[in-house]
């Protein structure tokens, strides 16, 4: 199953600039390390929000979440990188309850072990 109505995910910049690629952010410098490593950058933000998006279309949900405010949705697949490489991550999507269109929670690298 694909995320529902992933032609209509958003991935809101500040997600990406603010805590995906960056280096400050408690919680998002690892990440900020990883995908920078691919060749993603702060003033192309828009090149990891498509990538992310393109994961979305191209992956199926290997996890569904119920929260008391809506469905969390994991999906895992490679990404095609500025640099070339495909490396596997995991994103989380969420769709709020009486919503339709689901918004990027978090992306990170999906350990080998996990595969």
């Amino acid at each position: 199953m694909k995320l529902p109505n992933y032609e209509q995910a958003l991935v809101p910049q500040a997600k990406i600039t603010a805590y995906l690629l960056s280096l400050n952010h408690e919680d998002g410098r690892s990440k900020a390390r990883f995908f920078m490593s691919f060749g993603f950058t702060v003033e192309q933000w828009q090149t990891l929000a498509e990538a992310l998006l393109a994961h979305a279309a191209a992956h199926e949900i290997t996890k569904i979440e119920p929260s008391p405010f809506g469905m969390r949705y994991v999906i895992e697949g490679i990404i095609s990188a500025p640099d070339g490489r495909t490396p596997q991550i995991r994103t989380v999507w969420f769709i709020e309850d009486g919503e339709d269109r689901a918004r990027l929670v978090t992306a990170y690298l999906l350990e080998r072990s996990k595969l």
